[in-house]
């Protein structure tokens, strides 16, 4: 695909999670698909007719076992932020119908404990996690969604101080 052809796509809606622990660090897993260190926080695409919210709490229980009850959702981005894929795997994902996501972020408090955590779900994402401090986030994650990870951080700094 070209860069104009890739520029002229849309972009796919999709949620990503901010889960935080009691002791303020956020959860993150190495996604099972990719052979370099390619960390992330959960995220998923939005069913038809289903809300984002609905489909925060849907892809947290599919991606890491926690169930809707484990969680406090403390607040939303305001906005939608977007990213765009690198150019030569767009053709690769989603058959190529998107330039990449736009996507509403939800801050949870994790009322729960480690052991309600589980990465082998009916389809698993990642192939291992860990809890990671707020500060050290955009040093793990893939260059693409950097910026969108230092908006939700900012967004989100005055609920991460506070503690469960």
């Amino acid at each position: 695909m070209t860069p104009e052809e890739i520029a002229a796509l849309p972009y796919r809606r999709n949620v990503g999670i901010m889960l935080v622990n009691r002791d303020g660090n956020v959860f993150v897993g190495q996604r099972r698909d990719r052979f370099e260190e390619a960390w992330q926080m959960p995220q998923g695409g939005i069913d038809d007719g289903e809300n984002p919210r609905t489909a925060a709490l849907r892809e947290l229980e599919e991606e890491i076992g926690v169930r809707p009850d484990l969680v406090e959702v403390v607040a939303e981005t305001s906005d939608w932020l977007p990213y765009d894929l690198p150019h030569d795997i767009v053709p690769q994902i989603w058959k190529g119908r998107y330039r990449g996501q736009e996507q509403k972020w939800f801050l949870m408090r994790f009322l729960g404990s480690d052991d309600q955590i589980d990465i082998e779900t009916e389809h698993p994402e990642f192939s291992r996690w860990r809890w990671s401090a707020p500060d050290q986030l955009l040093d793990r994650i893939v260059a693409f969604k950097r910026e969108v990870y230092a908006r939700v951080l900012k967004e989100f700094a005055p609920y991460l101080h506070e503690r469960g």
